[in-house]
């Protein structure tokens, strides 16, 4: 199954049609440059609705995203919301998520010019400790004084090659009308999206549902049916 993470929610009513859509993760915004950001008390109210979901199997995950922030910050922050995950997508170094309490998902901003091998090369050097902290990875487009949020595609072909050997949430570029091809072409561990569900700069309930039900819908074609004797 396709994970879902549907990102730079601001309100706890947009965070509910995720979570009864089938998200699997849910993520609030704490970087200062970005239009989706919320206050502590933002988030935790979006969390709070979330854990208070009466969900029969796992309830989705809270993460907080953030940029270039101190740990002791982060902690604090995850705390008080009530944050699941941490999305590190400043330029951050590997080690740092070493002095965060919760599991990390590090995000990648990978130029178009970057080479599979080399980025390769770097995953296979760093992403075991991520992984081995229950953390994950995000790998987006590079975009020049952008901290993600881009709306911009990250090479599918470059992700598709990285796939194979490393689990990923595929972030940029991705709406209700092309995640389905993205995630046959790269086939991910996750995709991830924001922009691409709003409309108006603002999240947009029914596109929320239909990125979801497009990613679901491709995932229950991939499910090999069982044959009666």
């Amino acid at each position: 199954m396709t994970r879902i993470k549907v990102c730079g929610l601001r309100e706890p009513e947009h965070a509910l049609v995720a979570v009864a859509a089938g998200a699997d993760f849910v993520g609030v915004i704490f970087a200062p440059m970005s239009s989706r950001r919320v206050t502590p008390e933002q988030a935790r109210a979006v969390a709070r609705a979330v854990v208070d979901y009466p969900a029969e199997g796992p309830r989705p995950r809270v993460v907080g995203i953030f940029v270039n922030e101190q740990p002791q910050e982060i902690n604090r922050l995850a705390d008080f919301c009530g944050l699941d995950l941490i999305q590190l997508s400043g330029d951050e170094p590997w080690t740092f998520g070493e002095q965060i309490a919760r599991p990390v998902i590090k995000a990648l901003r990978v130029p178009a010019e970057q080479r599979p091998a080399d980025l390769g090369a770097e995953l296979a050097g760093e992403a075991p400790a991520v992984y081995q902290r229950q953390g994950h990875l995000l790998l987006e487009s590079h975009v020049a004084g952008r901290f993600g949020g881009t709306g911009q595609s990250l090479d599918w072909e470059l992700a598709a090659a990285v796939g194979q050997r490393f689990p990923f949430f595929l972030s940029g570029g991705l709406r209700p009308d092309n995640v389905a091809q993205a995630v046959l072409r790269v086939r991910p561990w996750g995709v991830d999206v924001s922009s691409g569900v709003e409309t108006g700069g603002k999240k947009d309930p029914d596109k929320i549902r239909a990125f979801i039900h497009a990613v679901r819908a491709l995932d229950r074609a991939d499910t090999p049916q069982a044959v009666s004797p």
